[in-house]
């Protein structure tokens, strides 16, 4: 299948913007001489020389994912129930505003759900319930989701484990102080997310080599020691597909099809595979309806259960949605309000680059979101019982993207009964 995905500027597939250079230390690695992968043939270098080349002369725009493999979702998929307007909870006038916004920002889907019903559901540009969109960066969440649910399973002990565990190559080299929380919260060590015009440099080889997991493990530079430092890479949540298939046996998809979105009542999509019957891209570019992600969210909004059923270790999206020390915006796959900060970079913190708009702080200091390329978002709420997103097109250079204009629309609209506890705000430093 094929898809024309704008990259911003070449190997940023789902990463939200573009990051500034590397550090030093990867050109070192760089002048290392890289490992060859010892099952590659002429075939599989003749379609990396021709996804590269592709990606040269469209000057950083992917014209094609291929190949993909479908992902089963639940069937049949049931929509979510539709509030009455009488039993609404928000203000139609913060619903429509915040509608509006959205469709002024390119959106091919906004939805809104509260205390278990759709509130809003507003599609786009032709789009319906059905309609699939390339996730980009908001395939990162499913990672940690991923993760979350092989603890619960008793294939992965925690998070804390080692990742030598399941990437024995890694033993005795300075990888071997990475956790697989690291993969999720972005303390990997490894090179930050950059764009390169070399077809050898690992960040190519990283994202379009029909083999990219087995560049990763053994090519990828370490820049820094695992757990010091925040870097945002796609390469990082790439390896988690790995994880998960030599933890549990199952192939990426397949898991994610039968353990995750058949559970939760979620319609199936397609995942990009780097050859056929090879790794799954688990960083970017799986494709779902509008209504899968936020089924998502709402199953991270109520503590990883669904129908009754617990999926995720209690407490586990507690985990998710706390930052770190070297980054409090990020948790493990997810964004956090944190500290209030007008513009925040995708980037380690302090490093330039583009930077998203928050002109106000949240109306909940304990917000967190999917945030992945072209502004897609997920917001979750959890003391509002609100799930939001916004999920389409690059908004118009015109009109800047505002992360918290919609949830805090919507926060404001709700109708809080007498007494009821309302979220506690960010607070401006």
């Amino acid at each position: 299948m094929r898809r024309r995905l704008s990259l911003y500027a070449g190997m940023l597939a789902g990463l939200a913007a573009p990051i500034a250079a590397a550090p030093a230390r990867a050109q070192e690695a760089k002048a290392d001489a890289p490992h060859r992968n010892p099952s590659t043939t002429p075939e599989w270098e003749a379609l990396y020389k021709a996804r590269f080349d592709a990606l040269m002369r469209d000057r950083g725009v992917m014209t094609s994912y291929a190949p993909m493999e479908p992902i089963k979702g639940a069937a049949p998929a049931a929509p979510l129930p539709l509030a009455a307007p009488a039993k609404r909870t928000i203000a139609a006038a913060a619903l429509d505003t915040a509608s509006a916004y959205a469709a002024a920002s390119n959106a091919r889907a906004f939805l809104v759900w509260r205390n278990g019903r759709i509130e809003r559901a507003d599609y786009f540009k032709g789009g319906n319930r059905e309609t699939q969109i390339v996730s980009k960066s908001l395939s990162k969440p499913i990672t940690a989701i991923a993760v979350g649910r092989a603890i619960a399973l008793g294939k992965i002990k925690s998070v804390d484990q080692p990742l030598t565990d399941f990437i024995p190559e890694w033993r005795g080299t300075p990888k071997a102080a990475m956790k697989l929380r690291h993969l999720l919260d972005m303390r990997s060590g490894f090179l930050e997310q950059n764009v390169s015009a070399d077809p050898d440099h690992p960040l190519n080889r990283a994202y379009i080599d029909p083999d990219h997991g087995w560049e990763i493990v053994h090519n990828y530079p370490l820049t820094h020691a695992p757990g010091s430092y925040y870097g945002y890479s796609n390469a990082v949540s790439e390896l988690v597909a790995l994880v998960i298939e030599r933890a549990t046996g199952v192939r990426y998809g397949d898991f994610v099809g039968k353990e995750i979105l058949q559970p939760i009542g979620a319609m199936g999509g397609e995942i990009w595979v780097d050859r056929p019957g090879g790794l799954a891209h688990s960083g970017c570019c799986m494709t779902l309806p509008a209504e899968s992600w936020l089924r998502l969210g709402v199953l991270l909004l109520n503590d990883g259960v669904a129908n009754g059923k617990r999926l995720l270790p209690k407490g586990y999206v507690d985990a998710m949605a706390r930052g770190t020390p070297q980054n409090p915006h990020y948790g493990m796959g997810v964004w956090v309000a944190g500290p209030y900060a007008e513009r925040r970079g995708f980037g380690a913190p302090g490093k330039p680059g583009p930077q998203v708009l928050h002109s106000a702080p949240y109306r909940d200091k304990d917000l967190f979101l999917f945030d992945g390329n072209s502004n897609q978002v997920v917001y979750i709420s959890r003391a509002a019982n609100l799930v939001a997103l916004r999920i389409g097109d690059n908004p118009p250079q015109s009109a800047e993207w505002d992360n918290s204009v919609v949830p805090n629309l919507l926060i404001d609209g709700i109708a809080w009964k007498p007494g009821q506890k309302r979220p506690v705000p960010q607070s401006k430093p």
